[in-house]
């Protein structure tokens, strides 16, 4: 499957989950991270980008002036994260920000020149094994680390359980993989790869723990991964109806537990090679 033909996500969807996202992300991996970085300005390229959470989320933290480049497909995308990017960070250093319209077919090492850090949200799964090693190898080249969360992992728990439960996650986990995507087996992918050229990989769990506080972001990632499974599996069409409607009464009464797991990678290049130190 090509980029181009990977699903386009809503901002409504993007929205809603961003702050799960900003709670799952791995505080371990950005103290590792933070040591390794070169000196100041930053030079951060943000791939598939969205509407800007993994800005909003990580300038703060790293502190001292950057510039984000940010990197989508979509250009409405691209527009909402631009304007929504922090300006500046807590410490009060400026915050810049550029946009570069395109897909991951065309990222090379010179798309990277000078870059400090890469870095994505929820990207890897819905890759290929020939876009993770073009990531891989493209870091490797211009040396530069990369801190890459929120892939899915093919585990998920509902609290109670249901007899469905697994049948669903089943053929979700079939449907993440279709054409060629790497799916759950994203972090063991990109783990792979980025060890083959040459990269220290240290990776952390970043579980969403949706509870009765996160109802419609539960309500809505039922829906949608009820909904894949069934487009994998249409057999399971009539059982998976009663099922969704039983998990949404639970969800909207507050009834119901889920844990979606997920993994960050950090990849770091061998000591002293940094791009944009170099």
């Amino acid at each position: 499957m090509k980029t181009t033909d990977v699903p386009r996500y809503t901002p409504d969807w993007l929205e809603l989950r961003e702050g799960a996202d900003a709670a799952a992300r791995s505080a371990e991996l950005l103290e590792a991270l933070g040591p390794r970085l070169s000196d100041p300005p930053l030079v951060i390229h943000d791939l598939g980008c969205g509407t800007g959470s993994m800005g909003r989320w990580l300038a703060p933290r790293l502190g001292g002036p950057q510039l984000w480049i940010l990197h989508d497909r979509d250009p409405d995308l691209l527009d909402r994260a631009a304007v929504r990017m922090p300006r500046a960070t807590t410490d009060g250093s400026r915050v810049t920000v550029a946009t570069a319209r395109g897909d991951l077919a065309r990222l090379t090492a010179s798309t990277l020149d000078g870059a400090s850090l890469v870095t994505a949200s929820a990207l890897l799964d819905v890759l290929t094994r020939e876009e993770v090693e073009r990531i891989a190898a493209a870091c490797a080249e211009a040396r530069c680390p990369a801190l890459l969360t929120l892939s899915v992992v093919g585990r998920v728990e509902l609290a109670p359980a249901d007899p469905l439960d697994a049948e669903i996650a089943e053929a979700f986990d079939a449907h993440q993989r279709r054409g060629g995507l790497v799916g759950p087996d994203a972090t063991a992918v990109a783990s792979e790869a980025f060890t083959r050229h040459g990269a220290t990989v240290r990776t952390q769990a970043s579980p969403w723990v949706l509870g009765p506080d996160h109802s419609a972001l539960t309500a809505e990632w039922l829906r949608g991964w009820v909904g894949a499974a069934v487009e994998q599996r249409p057999d399971l069409a009539g059982h998976a109806e009663a099922y969704l409607r039983r998990r949404l009464a639970m969800a909207t009464a507050g009834a119901l537990r889920v844990v979606v797991h997920h993994r960050d990678l950090l990849a770091l290049p061998a000591s002293g090679t940094m791009g944009a130190a170099a």
